[in-house]
């Protein structure tokens, strides 16, 4: 095992026992390498490769803590790498939000509050044919996302919003615009919200299957 990897499994073992808790500031370098056994260096590789999944926080002149731990910032990192998709890997990605985006929408049916149906309501009644691609890009994270919220589950929300790339997104409602179809995807969006509003679970997760795969099919034709 590199040496590196040790001194993450170490630190990672640290937080996992309750050694150091999120929010904590991690001891200073020379005791924690010295507690650790390892070398500054290794430590310091180790404190790099963590900040950058958001697990450490790395705080210039005051020192080196835990986050919060929160599921939407050690989630940050999928985001990331999905951004970097190639066109078969969106179709996988496609695939993944056809199983967990229908769930969340039967889940959301069961939980969603008032409040947060009329969030809901006033994003999906903020666009129409005539809005802008960018427009509706920003309607369609802030749609999902609000499904996804109104779970309850901060694990499967994140999952759901870490999917949910913004560069993708931009090309189906290019594509969708071009062929005049904005009218029948915002209506499924107006269906699905209804269902969730109705507090029908099973017709809610009927509808994002038929919306997320009319998308998916959409967009294997057009790659």
């Amino acid at each position: 095992m590199a040496v590196t990897d040790e001194a993450i499994l170490k630190i990672k073992e640290m937080i996992l026992t309750g050694e150091l808790a999120p929010g904590e500031r991690l001891p200073p370098e020379k005791e924690l390498s010295d507690r650790l056994g390892l070398s500054r260096s290794s430590l310091r590789e180790a404190v790099k490769a963590l900040e950058v999944i958001r697990v450490l926080d790395v705080r210039r002149g005051d020192g080196t803590y835990v986050t919060s731990l929160e599921p939407r910032l050690l989630l940050e990192a999928m985001s990331f790498v999905i951004d970097l998709h190639d066109d078969q890997s969106v179709l996988e990605i496609f695939a993944v939000r056809r199983i967990l985006e229908p769930a969340a929408a039967s889940l959301a049916a069961r939980n969603a509050d008032e409040a947060t149906i009329e969030r809901l309501r006033s994003v999906v009644t903020s666009v129409d044919e005539a809005t802008d691609v960018e427009g509706l890009v920003t309607h369609d994270l802030e749609f999902h996302r609000g499904i996804a919220e109104a779970t309850g589950n901060a694990y499967l929300a994140s999952l759901i919003d870490s999917l949910s790339g913004h560069t993708v997104r931009a090309r189906v409602w290019r594509g969708i615009t071009e062929e005049n179809a904005v009218d029948r995807t915002l209506h499924e969006h107006h269906a699905i919200l209804d269902a969730i509003a109705a507090g029908d679970a099973d017709l809610a997760q009927a509808l994002t299957v038929v919306h997320v795969s009319g998308v998916e099919q959409w967009l294997r034709s057009a790659l």
